[in-house]
């Protein structure tokens, strides 16, 4: 399979990257490193890269950012940071993608537990998480040639120490879990579903 990676050269996407690239061809694609780049907020360059990689079976998105600050320093204008980047930047992948994408192809974005489990100055994220889940519970009956789209939600990885602070009460999960996850979504027949690794 030719796989594409967004976010290869994160935390996340360098070990799903080298897990797939075992058995797959994969393509890294990051922002300012990688086979490829790309910004996620840009629509021309996502058309840009899909254009330069041709036909692919799957995509994979680990990337994407969004803001933490309390409430009461929330602006409109830092919280649409988030919605532009890690939601609508991830939706793009999909909106575009599914252009360039082999019949029987899948898409896997990724959400993340603030989704279902809010923490302190959480709440923009929580919104770009909930929102992914719901695109792709929504966009799954609609795709066609056989292209699937699920959505990894992991909790906080345990390669990610810096966080831990931040979600009280939370058991970090394995790197190796949060693989398995998009193993299930890209190799099995799954479609519509938020795999939660939590």
């Amino acid at each position: 399979m030719n796989i594409i990676v967004v976010g290869a050269t994160g935390t996340l996407g360098k070990k799903v990257s080298d897990a797939f690239a075992q058995k797959h061809k994969v393509i890294r694609v990051g922002n300012t490193k990688g086979d490829v780049q790309v910004d996620i907020t840009s629509e021309a360059s996502i058309k840009a890269m899909f254009e330069k990689i041709g036909p692919f079976d799957a995509l994979i998105s680990t990337s994407g950012k969004g803001p933490f600050a309390p409430v009461k320093e929330m602006t409109g204008e830092t919280f649409k940071k988030g919605l532009l980047d890690k939601l609508l930047g991830q939706v793009n992948l999909v909106l575009i993608g599914q252009h360039y994408i082999n019949k029987g192809g899948s898409f896997t974005l990724t959400s993340g537990i603030l989704a279902d489990h809010p923490v302190a100055a959480g709440s923009a994220l929580s919104a770009v998480n909930g929102g992914l889940n719901s695109f792709v519970i929504a966009a799954a009956p609609e795709l066609e040639n056989g292209v699937r789209i699920n959505a990894v939600s992991p909790n906080v990885v345990e390669d990610s120490p810096a966080y831990f602070d931040s979600f009280p009460g939370e058991i970090p999960v394995t790197m190796d879990k949060v693989v398995k996850a998009f193993e299930k979504s890209v190799l099995g027949i799954v479609t519509g579903q938020v795999i939660k690794v939590y």
